[in-house]
C-alpha cells in the first residue's frame, strides 16, 4: 500500500494521509443494501416531520441529512469535526454545515431532533457528546443513536486464530469504543429520557463483492501491518485465506449494531 496509516482513522479524517479514501468508503456503503434499510429505519425512529429542525451529530459525506430532507420535509443541520467531511459536505449542497467537535455550537433545545450514526464509537468522550445532544434538543424531541457492537463480530476464514487476532485489532486500531453502543439505552434512561428503545440489526458479509468493495474487509491485514499492529507475513497469511473461504463459500463476517431511540422528558410535539 505504501501509505503511512494512522490508528482509529475515522476519529483523525483530516490527519489521514488519503482522507479521499475515507470519504469514498461512506458513500459506497449508502447503496449497500443492509445500510439503505438502515437508513431508512433511522429516519423512521426520528419521527420527523415537514418543517421540523434536526440534527447530523457526525453527519459524515451528509448523504443521511439530504435523503432525510427529501423524505420527510424537515430541515437538517450537519455538523462533523473533519473539515474534510465539512467540504465534501458543502460541496454535494448540503445547505447547513457546522464543524464542531463534542462541544456543540448551539443553544439549548433549539431542535427537535438529534441522531449520531456509526460516530459515537470514535469521538474522544462518547458520554459527553451523548449529553451534548440532549441538550440542544427541545422536551419532547427524538433522539436516536446507532453503532455496531464491535464484541459481537464473527468472521470465518480456516485460521481461526488469525481471525480472532484480526478482530481484535479492528476493536482497538480501527475504533476508539466498539462497545459504547450497549451502554447508550442505560445513560438515556439514567438522564430521565422517556420511550428507551433498543433494536437490533445485524449485518452480514458473505458476497465477494461486499468483501471487496463496500466493507474493505481486504484492506484490514495490510492496514494493520502498515500500523505495526500486524506481521507482514500474518497480513499476506490472511489474506490468502481471505481468497480461499470467499472462492469455496466458507467466508462470513457478521456485526450487530443497535438502533436506540428515545424521547426527551417535557412536552411532546
Amino acid at each position: 500500500m505504501g501509505d503511512t496509516y494512522v490508528p482509529h482513522a475515522f476519529s483523525h479524517i483530516d490527519a489521514h494521509p488519503q482522507p479521499v479514501r475515507l470519504v469514498n468508503a461512506l458513500h459506497r456503503l449508502r447503496s449497500e443494501p443492509f445500510f439503505v434499510s438502515y437508513k431508512q429505519r433511522l429516519r423512521d425512529l426520528l419521527q420527523a416531520q415537514p418543517g421540523q429542525r434536526l440534527l447530523d451529530v457526525g453527519a459524515g459525506t451528509g448523504d443521511a441529512v439530504r435523503e432525510l430532507e427529501e423524505a420527510t420535509g424537515a430541515v437538517a443541520v450537519a455538523c462533523d469535526l473533519s473539515r474534510t467531511m465539512c467540504a465534501e459536505m458543502k460541496h454535494a449542497g448540503v445547505r447547513q454545515v457546522a464543524v464542531a467537535d463534542s462541544h456543540l455550537p448551539f443553544k439549548d433545545a433549539v431542535f427537535d431532533g438529534a441522531w449520531a450514526d456509526r460516530v459515537l464509537q470514535h469521538v474522544e468522550d462518547p458520554g459527553r457528546a451523548l449529553d451534548e445532544m440532549l441538550r440542544v434538543v427541545r422536551p419532547g424531541g427524538r433522539i436516536v443513536v446507532c453503532d455496531p457492537d464491535t464484541a459481537t463480530q464473527a468472521l470465518n476464514i480456516e485460521d481461526h486464530r488469525l481471525a480472532s487476532k484480526i478482530l481484535g485489532l479492528r476493536q482497538t486500531s480501527s475504533i476508539r469504543h466498539g462497545t459504547f453502543a450497549r451502554r447508550v439505552p442505560g445513560l438515556l434512561t439514567a438522564c430521565g429520557l422517556l420511550d428507551v428503545e433498543v433494536e437490533p440489526r445485524t449485518l452480514l458479509v458473505r458476497d465477494k463483492h461486499t468483501v471487496d468493495g463496500t466493507m474493505g474487509i481486504r484492506d484490514w491485514a495490510d492496514v494493520f501491518a502498515d500500523l505495526g499492529s500486524l506481521d507482514r507475513a500474518e497480513a499476506g497469511h490472511f489474506n490468502a485465506l481471505l481468497d480461499d473461504a470467499i472462492e469455496s463459500g466458507q467466508f462470513l463476517y457478521s456485526v450487530t449494531y443497535f438502533f436506540t431511540s428515545a424521547t426527551m422528558p417535557g412536552a411532546r410535539r
